[in-house]
């Protein structure tokens, strides 16, 4: 075959390129990775020349298929990316060639992978020459089919070019008018290809080629998105008809050759098709429902009795999750509705009479609840369960939000719906919820040891796994049975527990904790008499209190889930015989700390349990002065949870009791880490390890003793609080607890100054001055003032610039001038002590940073500590704006070409974080009266060179992501300086030295135009954007729009 109007590429690359194909892929080489690699890059060198259209037609008629693939590929690549190197007068002569080759492929029998790449090349050409008036192919499709049927293409690989024409058009990437111009030659296809795909379903088995109905159905999925409604509903029955018996009696046998791809064109048409959402009940949904009344249950109870889910089976259930996805609000309107199926078209005899739309209903929720409860473990014996779990969730929602009135009403009257949901509907809810309520707790059940042994890593996380996703539906099924379930989890809990034998395993129980543990979600926080027994004697009071580590771990959980609601119970007085939930809670779980391998899960649950039981607990701190006397046998990381939770007792004591509690928790911690610091040089890493520790645990103190308050709340000036303040500020000015605060100080300067490069020990620190720290009004006795700390922070940064310290610099600033307690207007002005130490940490600050920055390279490769700094100069800006202006011009400055030099950054949170600093810095000095003579100057100073960097960043240099971070900047700097700002504009777009780009005179006067004709956010946002699209050479393309950052 002549191709004169394309590139020739020499006979001997041509043969190179068939011997690289050849070694690389052939299954008799056996290569390296390195060499495949030099080998692969070598033949795509060659590919994407201009020449490389020569490779097409030697490749194509070679006898080995992987040479014919790279034929097929080449095509198809130089056809999509290098469409611009092909003639305009050759357009047509390259689609002749192109048609007349795949006919070819096909009838000489080459494999499908290399016709998919023909078929795909053939649609890539479509889509360059369909659209556009006049369509330089207006007839592409049916002329394509026609030249392949003359060629006596067989009708399985007409299905196959129709499926990838469908999904190649799906994916185009192009303006909306090409978009719309291939769909509509796709939907005037629709009646050929219906017809072609109904021909192929109904044609007899022994006519068909072997994957010609595999074909015709995948060119159904294909398609499912462009058929309309209409001709999707005579699919139906032709579907249904491939999922019939081959023989009904005495055990239904199917083929799972048409059965398996008809339930998946089915799942398809459910969920991305014309008939999705819930459409096409009485056409897809009552017919499916028949087909399972007729045949479903047989296969799942196969399943069942035999203990095997095979293909069909697994299918089925795809399918019923796939109708349950599509129609759960049609279950949920229809679950009791009396009235009788109307006669549908179906493949298989009707029941006669008809029965009640309820019946399927019911029937359809009962064959996928045998799914839901197959027997066996997930993960290990069956796959289906899981797959369910959803569809409980989607019918809890659908019962909840449905228009009740039956959907065939008979007697014309709505009724009340809320009457009749309680009659008639949720009864029947109930009854199934009831049911998948026993069912997931029998398969949350974990196995006995010996059986659990057996199981692989891989089995166990999956079976974990599935016990949450079975909680997330339980919780659903508690919207629907509300006390219902806890009282059924109570009741065999009770049941289970009182019939236990010596030596019976605790799984069963463990299932029923995890169950009650599951809803806690949802059950609202008031009193429960089921809770109450679940954490009385008869439930709490029997579980194991040594060895069977996993049902105490488990109750363990199960307690710490519910720490809020043993708030409904009323306080227990120290002196009461009989204990409380929440004091059998509290033993149970200090029971459980000595035990390494419980420790962690009961210091975690008596965490929970204080901070929530603060005041009702507070009554017992002398028993947490013996928990804190005895834990000498408890880990240190734990102990740390455990010093937490006795902190949070005492904090419900008054200020002045809390002293010799918290001294005694507090000094034993300090000696610790001044040990550590005194051993570091002996043994530094033990050393280390101990003070992150002690650090560990004075933050876990720290935070037991913060009050538990609304953030609302904290600028409260009621009385209350302020007498609430003034009792803790003379509590705090107390000799012992000063001296506590100056030996927590003390011991976190020595730890700074000695491991303040270490990263685990900066995380400790960060977390101890974020807990150590407190507003006015939320101080505690360990409070520590922000300045010392401001200056532990420049200490540690003068070391080793981090993200951690600017992060904390940014928290300390603002407490340095905290939000007065009194609402008012205008923002208190910080005092002259705050204003000074805040100028002597920015000076430190920037002298420390900028010093980093200048060193090649730093700034791209530590975004983290770019994105801190620039956030940490923005509080600043937002607290003592002034104290710039403080500073040394050649200070000030270096830190504005920072930033500017930050907005060329490729990566996008280091960019933004520099343009909202300067949008920060130029929005407040211009709004403050007494820094207007500082506004000039920095306008004439960095105004220029801030407005270049913006521009240059619009025009390629800064990535499009951060582009409304740059419209902002440039709206900015319009509003403040609009007069400079359009001289700067003018200057610098025009300049010979403007960076490259596409974007023409013209374009650059309509963008300055745009800008000033309105100066609106929205008409600055959309001429920036739309310059951008020009200047980067993407404007017309459907990638450049769809990226667009509004």
């Amino acid at each position: 075959m002549a191709a004169a109007f394309l590139p020739v590429l020499a006979q001997e690359d041509v043969d190179r390129a068939t011997q690289l194909i050849q070694q690389a892929y052939s299954p008799q080489q056996r290569l390296s990775s390195e060499e495949q690699r030099r080998l692969q890059q070598e033949l795509f060198e060659i590919q994407r020349r201009p020449e490389a259209w020569g490779l097409v037609l030697p490749f194509l008629s070679h006898p080995d298929p992987n040479v014919q693939f790279f034929g097929a590929h080449t095509i198809q690549v130089k056809i999509a990316r290098d469409w611009h190197t092909v003639p305009s007068d050759a357009a047509v002569q390259l689609r002749d060639m192109l048609l007349e080759l795949t006919g070819r492929a096909i009838t000489s029998g080459q494999n499908k992978v290399t016709l998919r790449k023909l078929f795909v090349a053939i649609t890539s050409l479509a889509i360059k020459l369909h659209p556009g008036n006049p369509s330089r192919w207006p007839d592409w499709l049916s002329a394509t089919l026609n030249t392949f049927s003359n060629m006596g293409v067989p009708r399985e690989h007409l299905m196959d070019f129709l499926a990838i024409v469908a999904e190649e058009v799906e994916s185009a990437d192009l303006l909306p008018p090409g978009k719309t111009q291939m769909q509509a030659s796709l939907a005037e296809a629709v009646p050929m290809v219906t017809q072609g795909i109904t021909s192929c379903i109904n044609s007899p088995t022994m006519q068909r080629s072997p994957h010609e109905l595999s074909s015709a159905l995948k060119c159904l999925q294909a398609w499912m998105s462009t058929l309309p409604a209409n001709d999707l509903t005579p699919f139906v029955p032709l579907l249904l008809s491939l999922m019939l018996p081959t023989l009904e009696s005495p055990a239904p046998e199917y083929d799972d050759q048409t059965f398996i791809p008809a339930s998946d064109t089915l799942q398809e048409l459910l969920s991305r098709s014309a008939l999705s959402d819930g459409s096409g009940t009485k056409t897809v949904t009552e017919p499916l429902l028949l087909w399972l009344e007729r045949y479903g249950g047989a296969i799942v109870r196969a399943s069942v009795d035999g203990g095997f889910v095979d293909d069909i089976s697994h299918s089925l259930c795809k399918l019923l999750v796939a109708l349950g996805d599509h129609s759960a609000m049609y279950f949920a309107k229809n679950i009791a509705s009396p009235a009788l199926v109307k006669p549908v078209p179906c493949p298989f005899p009707l029941p006669s009479p008809l029965p009640p739309v309820s019946h399927l209903v019911q029937n359809f929720l009962k064959v996928l609840l045998q799914y839901t409860a197959l027997p066996g473990f997930y993960g290990v014996d069956e796959e289906e369960s899981e797959m369910t779990l959803s569809f409980w969730y989607l019918f809890q929602e659908a019962l909840w939000n449905v228009d009740y009135g039956f959907d065939v009403a008979e007697d014309g009257e709505a009724g009340n719906q809320v009457e009749e949901r309680d009659r008639d509907m949720m009864p029947v809810a109930k009854a199934v919820y009831s049911e998948l309520v026993t069912v997931l707790r029998r398969k949350v059940v974990w196995p006995p040891r010996s059986v659990l042994n057996g199981w692989t890593r891989d089995q166990r996380d999956k079976f974990q796994a599935y016990r949450r996703d079975v909680g997330d539906t339980l919780i659903n099924a508690y919207y629907i049975l509300r006390d219902e379930i806890l009282a059924f989890y109570v009741s065999d809990l009770l049941q289970r527990l009182s019939t236990r034998q010596e030596g019976d395993g605790w799984e069963e129980v463990e299932a029923t904790l995890h169950c009650v543990m599951a809803v806690q979600e949802a059950v609202p926080i008031e009193d429960s008499p089921h809770l109450r027994q679940v954490f009385g004697p008869e439930i709490l009071g029997r579980l194991p209190k040594t060895g069977d580590d996993r049902v105490r771990r488990t109750a363990l959980a199960l307690i710490g889930s519910y720490a809020s609601w043993f708030t409904t119970q009323p306080a227990q007085a120290p002196e009461s015989p009989s204990p409380s939930p929440l004091m059998n809670a509290i033993t149970y779980v200090v029971s459980a700390l000595p035990d390494p391998s419980l420790c962690l899960f009961a210091a975690n649950a008596l965490r929970d349990l204080c901070d929530a039981n603060r005041a009702a607990l507070a009554p017992h701190i002398g028993a947490f002065g013996e928990l804190h006397a005895g834990l000498t046998g408890i880990p240190d990381t734990e102990k740390a949870k455990v010093l937490q939770s006795i902190a949070s007792v005492i904090q419900a004591l008054p200020p002045a009791e809390e002293i010799p509690p918290v001294e005694a928790i507090v000094s034993p911690v300090i000696s610790r880490l001044f040990g550590a610091l005194q051993s570091a040089g002996q043994l530094p890493e033990e050393a280390r390890a101990m003070a992150v520790q002690q650090l560990e645990t004075l933050t876990g103190v720290a935070r037991g003793l913060t009050r538990v308050t609304d953030s609302l709340l904290a600028l409260d000036d009621s009385p209350e609080v302020q007498a609430a303040m003034e009792e803790m500020n003379r509590a705090r000015e107390d000799g012992r607890v000063v001296k506590l605060r100056e030996a927590i100080l003390s011991a976190i300067r020595g730890t700074v100054e000695l491991w303040s490069t270490d990263a685990s020990i900066s995380d400790a620190l960060s977390d101890l001055f974020k807990a150590i720290t407190a507003l006015p009004s939320d101080m505690t006795l360990l409070s520590l003032p922000a300045g010392p700390l401001l200056e532990l922070v420049c200490s540690a940064a003068q070391r080793q610039l981090t993200a951690v310290w600017l992060s904390l610099a940014t928290m300390l600033i603002i407490q340095l001038n905290p939000p007065s307690l009194i609402a008012t207007t205008f923002k208190s002005e910080p005092s002259p002590e705050a204003s000074a130490v805040a100028l002597n940490v920015l000076q430190v600050l920037l002298q420390t940073s900028l010093s980093v920055f200048a060193q090649p390279g730093v700034m791209v490769s530590n975004p983290d500590i770019v994105q801190a700094f620039f956030g940490c100069m923005e509080s600043f800006v937002h607290h003592f704006l002034p104290i710039f202006y403080r500073l040394p011009t050649e200070l000030f400055n270096a830190l504005v070409q920072c930033a500017v030099g930050a907005l060329s950054l490729q990566e996008r949170y280091s960019l933004t974080s520099a343009c909202t600093f300067l949008s920060s810095l130029i929005n407040r000095t211009s709004t403050d009266d007494d820094l207007a003579s500082f506004k000039v100057a920095l306008a004439q100073t960095h105004g220029f060179l801030i407005m270049r960097a913006i521009l240059f960043g619009f025009a390629g240099v800064a990535p499009r992501s951060a582009m409304p971070n740059l419209i902002e900047l440039l709206s900015t700097m319009i509003t403040r300086y609009p007069l400079e700002s359009k001289q700067w504009m003018s200057e610098i777009l025009f300049a010979e030295d403007f960076y490259p780009c596409r974007a023409t005179p013209e374009a650059k006067t309509k963008f300055i135009k745009s800008v000033f004709g309105t100066r609106s956010l929205k008409r600055t946002r959309e001429a920036a954007q739309q310059f951008t699209l020009v200047a980067r050479g993407l404007e017309g393309s459907a990638f450049g729009y769809a990226t667009v950052s509004m």
